[in-house]
């Protein structure tokens, strides 16, 4: 992990969590991160408990994303969330996560203009990128996420803040690895960071914003094989999802976050 890049470990809760289950684990959560201050935190819960969830960490400096949006900024698109409503109340959204993909039809296009959108009206995207097994196998994960890097952030401007970091995060998350207990090796994964996110990165945007970019790990994180992932050359944090269901596997992935800083 790069001592210029601030760690990040972002919660996707997916579609778990009533609003009264939000409400019992948040402080929980709150209690347990309240004196890590190395590493960058991120709660994602369902659109019905975002504003439960924002009350929770009001005072706190753990960040709140949404986990997904539509690109129009109004209109008649029954069920759909803009960016300007999700930028009411968060600074993150995550976008063409695999389970959007595979289940609703999203694209590297699609994916394409949820990004611009979001960058509009100054949300922080986490951009999901991540080949399925049958494209690993087949040996086609440099197509893919080249591919995906490339089309998803096709026409965008990408320039560092007054911090010096870059508005957009990109988490790669192996298909295959997600849900399933299957994680990728930490040297697998850094690998394909290094050799391929980046230097796509750098060929749409330049050296400086390459290795400026935060890109985290997905994919079957827990708090027993977070550090693999964390002592590596090029992961940032990690995008969790069941293991960020339960506090006290979160504020551990968190802590070994802090370790490897």
């Amino acid at each position: 992990m790069s001592g210029k890049r601030i760690p990040l470990v972002a919660g996707n809760w997916k579609m778990y969590k009533t609003i009264a289950e939000a409400r019992q684990l948040v402080p929980d959560l709150v209690r347990g991160l309240a004196n890590v201050e190395e590493v960058e935190k991120v709660i994602c819960p369902p659109f019905t408990a975002l504003m439960a969830v924002k009350a929770l960490l009001e005072g706190t400096d753990i960040g709140l994303g949404a986990q997904n949006m539509y690109w129009e900024s109004e209109g008649a698109f029954t069920g759909e969330i803009s960016p300007k409503m999700v930028a009411e109340l968060c600074r993150y959204v995550i976008l063409g996560h695999s389970e959007r993909r595979t289940y609703f039809g999203e694209t590297d296009e699609t994916v394409n203009r949820k990004v611009r959108a979001a960058l509009e009206v100054g949300l922080i995207p986490i951009v999901c990128i991540g080949e399925t097994l049958t494209e690993n196998e087949a040996g086609k994960t440099q197509a893919v996420i080249t591919r995906q890097v490339q089309v998803g952030l096709s026409g965008i401007q990408l320039q560092p803040d007054v911090t010096g970091g870059i508005p957009l995060i990109i988490a790669y998350e192996p298909v295959w690895a997600i849900g399933t207990g299957k994680a990728a090796t930490g040297e697998f994964a850094n690998q394909v960071v290094r050799d391929l996110i980046r230097p796509t990165l750098s060929t749409l945007f330049g050296d400086e914003v390459a290795h400026s970019v935060r890109v985290l790990y997905g994919g079957s994180v827990k708090a027993s094989n977070a550090a693999e992932f964390f002592t590596q050359s090029d992961i940032d944090g990690a995008l969790v999802g069941g293991a960020s269901l339960k506090a006290e596997e979160f504020i551990g992935i968190v802590k070994a976050a802090v370790e490897s800083v």
